[in-house]
């Protein structure tokens, strides 16, 4: 008995191939829509974990074991105040390592000169520091130095990241002057942008001394940076209030900085599924134009369907041949859209400055994603193309 004809593997992908090197154009447009919904699902995925993966490394470096103190409001509405020693208080917790503490000086501006109108701010702030701020708030100076014993008692000035931008200082040299509350300020440093303390990018921060003797300040915290072990964050905060003032501990608000950012991961995080979901549309319209595709292919090819009929191809061999055009198809746009995103998502981490983060499930599970519907997209096309009788074939126009 003679054995039935079968199609390996090997001559189903040539014959297949054969079939999509007909065609090129109708090709590469049915293989453009499912790359552009990989390619969306893939930079979705790895923008997302590359921003996730930063925050992660932001919070490794700056530590989320920082907490704000500062005042709220009274039992009447007005604006309350913070004992001028709840520093030293605060800084006798135990488990707190660090404490130092900012006060806005409301009455005085700082502009780029004297001639500056008083009402164009810039909406920038002026603040009385301590000299070991940065050390508490994980600051840097980008240029010149920082307040210390010696020139927080002069009218020195150091500037934010953005205040400086504000007012045009580029590097902090002994000519550099601003006119603050009045009077000239020598600009000493320029700060770095400060994660977890962002009021301080758009403040001239002078000396806590020098802020008393000349811009009337009355010594009052408005701000309390406090720094705790990592395992005692949560026991700080709820004794924070009681021990920054102890005769009204309902009008101190405390918070921790490091919230905000996670807060921030979540919105991104809750994006991101909707990103996907309209990635998945665009996967699923990339299908059903590989579908369409097929289906106009039998109507087109029923010549040369009913001539391999003629010659022996059996039912079997031509559902395999239509299928394997339709695998192949997707395996194009999957592996061409898997490439776009990965290229997309290197590119965007790069300008953004983060880490580029693309999980293997996600490339891999993307190509996987357009062979299954690929081979759903085939199904009907291989099975119309393998009913056609060999004479109703050879018989079509």
């Amino acid at each position: 008995m003679t054995a039935p004809s079968r199609l390996s593997p090997v001559d189903a992908f040539r014959v297949g191939a054969a079939g999509l090197r007909a065609r090129p154009l109708r090709v590469f447009l049915s293989a453009l829509g499912i790359a552009i919904g990989i390619a969306a699902m893939v930079c979705v995925v790895g923008i997302a974990s590359s921003s996730r993966e930063s925050l992660n490394r932001q919070f490794a470096a700056l530590g989320t074991n920082l907490l704000r103190v500062s005042p709220g409001h009274t039992l009447k509405g007005d604006q309350s105040h913070l004992p001028d020693e709840s520093v030293a208080m605060i800084g006798r917790i135990g488990p707190v390592t660090s404490v130092t503490a900012t006060a806005t000086l409301a009455t005085a501006n700082v502009y780029r000169s004297d001639r500056v109108p008083p009402g164009e701010t810039g909406n920038l702030t002026v603040m009385a520091a301590r000299t070991d701020l940065l050390g508490t708030v994980g600051a840097g100076v980008a240029n010149g130095t920082w307040l210390n014993a010696a020139n927080a008692r002069y009218p020195a000035v150091v500037l934010g990241a953005s205040a400086a931008k504000r007012l045009g200082v580029v590097r902090a040299t002994p000519d550099v002057k601003v006119w603050l509350g009045g009077q000239w300020f020598t600009v000493v440093g320029v700060l770095r942008p400060v994660a977890l303390a962002p009021e301080l990018d758009f403040a001239a921060l002078v000396g806590w001394h020098a802020a008393k003797s000349t811009l009337r300040f009355d010594g009052y915290p408005t701000t309390v940076y406090t720094r705790t072990r990592n395992d005692a964050v949560l026991a700080v905060k709820a004794v924070l209030g009681a021990t920054a003032n102890p005769e009204n501990p309902n009008e101190v608000d405390v918070s921790r900085p490091s919230d905000a950012l996670a807060a921030k991961q979540a919105t991104d995080t809750a994006l991101t599924g909707l990103l996907l979901g309209l990635g998945a549309v665009a996967l699923l319209v990339g299908g059903v134009g590989v579908a369409n595709t097929m289906v106009i292919s039998v109507l087109e090819r029923r010549a040369e369907i009913g001539l391999r009929r003629s010659l022996g191809a059996t039912r079997g061999h031509i559902r395999i041949q239509f299928l394997a055009e339709s695998l192949l198809l997707s395996a194009l746009g999957g592996l061409g859209g898997a490439l776009l995103g990965v290229a997309v998502t290197a590119a965007y981490t790069a300008y953004q400055g983060w880490p580029a983060v693309v999980p293997a499930w996600a490339t891999v599970g993307g190509v996987a994603a357009t062979l299954v519907i690929g081979g759903c997209a085939g199904v009907y096309p291989a099975w119309r193309a393998a009913r056609l009788s060999p004479t109703e074939a050879l018989a079509s126009p």
